[in-house]
């Protein structure tokens, strides 16, 4: 009879659990289903540009426009959105305007010469390529409705709050706790019983003491043991020791959180920007040195903000809000978006040094650069490849010297080595060498 109330109960939790787990993943389900319809829904709306077609007019648009406008807030140049009703619909004039302002302007035209002044007479680039219908088709796109930010659609009766399924876990977890309080309650039945069977019966549940010696004891009495165990003690603490006494100034990892968040993934590797881009004096200098803002500014005066599909994949892959960096560059900067122009208002970022030689060392980025034509990812590891940069190499003078040791130095067609070449080929009766030949392995190299 016991064994029949314990297992009852369980056996209803266990059917319970099923069925609203059956529940639960219908209504995500039906959830999901009513968001994909909803989300596949699409209005159509007229084109605002009689003739024109705003998908044809948004291949245009990035190639030729995107550099200096925007549709919904000003760039370099305008906002484009609503310039057909500022205009008064007077397409001529637009046609005019796109195709050659400086014309326009030359002319007397009001209206031209007042857009000239308002930009600081600087006029718009010609497009005389452009075709009435390419117009129309580019307004038709700047003048479609600003989107709207989409909202998600939940299933009629799903009154779960919050972000998620908060509420259907917690009782999946309150019912999984109830069952676990069962089984420990069976279990203590179970024994319990055991233990009156076994009394009743008169059966012995206590082992008897142990004749044999305790092994502490065995082996304090053992010389050899104690012997061996001191040898592998102190060789193995010798062995650790010296590990860790070698890692002592080594940072090889170090993956610091800078003020402002930078993805080289993004910049050197998706956008394929060269590293000497940013890191100008690499070429040129012993110091690769650190990019000055308005390096980022070249490109970020136009780009506000990324593209919602990179801002989502950062956020799910990196935890990364992009346009919050691009706003804390703008303020440390003093960039005012709105209005196109800097304020003055600037504040220093403090960022943190992540490769770092000792004082003792001696190192030459430009004669690794330049002379040697060595690629920034042989030391600095892919950094097409960092979300956050972090030291790849350990940089250690047995790391350097081996590189010196193994690497080829790049003679063709390399004016620097034109001469050496000649010698050390004449020395060494070869036609490659490395740096370790020309006394790149002497001490006074790198130290002195």
């Amino acid at each position: 009879m016991m064994k029949k109330a314990i297992l009852r109960p369980s056996l209803f939790v266990l059917l319970f659990i099923f069925l609203f787990s059956n529940t639960v993943f219908s209504q995500d389900e039906s959830a999901e289903a009513t968001n994909d319809a909803a989300e596949s829904t699409e209005v159509e709306t007229e084109s605002p540009v009689p003739g024109g077609d705003p998908v044809e007019g948004k291949k245009l648009f990035n190639s030729l426009c995107a550099a200096c406008h925007k549709p919904y807030e000003r760039a370099v140049g305008p906002a484009l959105h609503g310039v057909v009703d500022k205009y008064e619909g007077d397409f001529e004039w637009l046609y005019s305007w796109i195709k050659n302002s400086s014309a326009l302007i030359k002319s007397g035209d009001a209206r031209a010469n007042a857009i000239y002044n308002e930009y600081n007479q600087v006029a718009m680039n010609a497009f005389p390529q452009l075709s009435n219908q390419d117009i129309d088709n580019i307004l038709a796109y700047v003048e479609q409705p600003k989107p709207e930010p989409k909202v998600a659609v939940t299933a009629p009766g799903d009154t779960k709050t919050g972000g998620g399924s908060e509420v259907s876990t917690d009782l999946i977890l309150a019912i999984l706790s109830f069952v676990l309080l069962l089984l420990v309650i069976t279990l203590y039945l179970v024994n319990k019983t055991l233990n009156r069977f076994a009394e009743a019966n008169g059966v012995s549940l206590r082992e008897e003491p142990s004749q044999r010696k305790p092994l502490w004891k065995a082996y304090a009495e053992n010389g050899f043991l104690i012997l061996v165990t001191a040898i592998v003690f102190l060789l193995g603490t010798a062995w650790f020791g010296y590990g860790y006494l070698m890692q002592v100034g080594v940072e090889q990892g170090y993956e610091p959180i800078q003020p402002i968040h930078y993805s080289h993934r993004i910049h050197a590797g998706e956008n394929k920007i060269e590293c000497k881009y940013c890191h100008s004096s690499a070429r040129v200098s012993k110091h690769s040195g650190i990019p000055s803002l308005n390096v980022c500014m070249n490109c970020h005066k136009q780009i506000a903000e990324v593209a919602p599909e990179t801002q989502a994949k950062g956020e799910e892959e990196f935890n990364v809000d992009y346009n919050a960096e691009i706003a804390k560059l703008y303020e440390a900067v003093g960039w005012d978006k709105t209005t196109q122009s800097y304020t003055g208002d600037t504040k220093p970022v403090k960022w943190v040094r992540i490769h770092n030689l000792p004082d003792l060392a001696y190192f030459n980025h430009s004669q690794h650069v330049t002379v040697g034509q060595i690629e920034c990812q042989q030391c600095h590891g892919p950094v097409e490849e960092m979300e956050i940069m972090y030291q790849h190499a350990p940089l250690t003078m047995g790391w350097c010297i081996n590189c010196h040791r193994e690497t080829n130095v790049k003679v063709k067609d390399n004016g620097y080595y034109t001469k050496i070449h000649e010698e050390l080929s004449k020395k060494y009766n070869v036609e490659e060498f490395t740096a370790a030949d020309m006394g790149g392995i002497e001490c006074g190299k790198c130290h002195y």
